[in-house]
């Protein structure tokens, strides 16, 4: 039995990121949006760093960031994670809603800074050091957000099922 033609983009639910893509994607990419909610209670977002270790993303910034303070009066945020400049060839997507929290203690900053600048500084020991040593600054704070619910959308499966409209250099795939 064959799969009936595809007649739009309305409905994307099938497409979903399953679980060993996901585990890629968040291995490959340490780039995201992150997304707050500021005083008036309207989203923001930057574009940072981030590692997913232990099941939650972590992050880092300095204490006198907007995102800390609106972090610290509302817990809620999102991250949103593309593939783009990650090596993973078609576009895959993972958007996830969470609550943050704000660390300043020693032990996490310790396990924090290294496994962040090895991340951002593969293959790289003495800049890993380097930069982990400028990260423990005074007033530099970790972020972790815990996930609680996922969104994932995998283009691979999109365009297995319209193969006539994937972009030109994933058509030859």
């Amino acid at each position: 039995m064959s799969a009936q033609p595809v007649r739009g983009w309305e409905d994307l639910s099938s497409f979903t990121l399953d679980d060993d893509g996901e585990a890629e994607l968040l291995a490959r990419q340490t780039e995201c949006t992150f997304v707050w909610v500021n005083a008036t209670g309207h989203p923001l977002g930057a574009v940072v760093n981030f590692i997913f270790r232990r099941n939650r993303f972590w992050a880092t910034a300095t204490d006198w960031r907007p995102r800390v303070a609106a972090i610290r009066r509302d817990d809620r945020v999102a991250i949103v994670v593309s593939s783009k400049g990650s090596g993973i060839p078609q576009r895959r997507s993972l958007t996830y809603r969470g609550l943050a929290v704000v660390h300043d203690d020693r032990a996490t900053k310790d396990w924090f800074f290294p496994e962040f600048s090895a991340a951002m500084r593969p293959g790289a020991p003495a800049r890993q050091a380097e930069f982990a040593r400028l990260l423990d600054s005074t007033g530099r704070v970790v972020i972790e957000v815990v996930p609680q619910r996922r969104t994932g959308f995998d283009g691979a499966k999109m365009w297995t099922s319209a193969p006539q409209g994937a972009p030109d250099d994933l058509a030859a795939r």
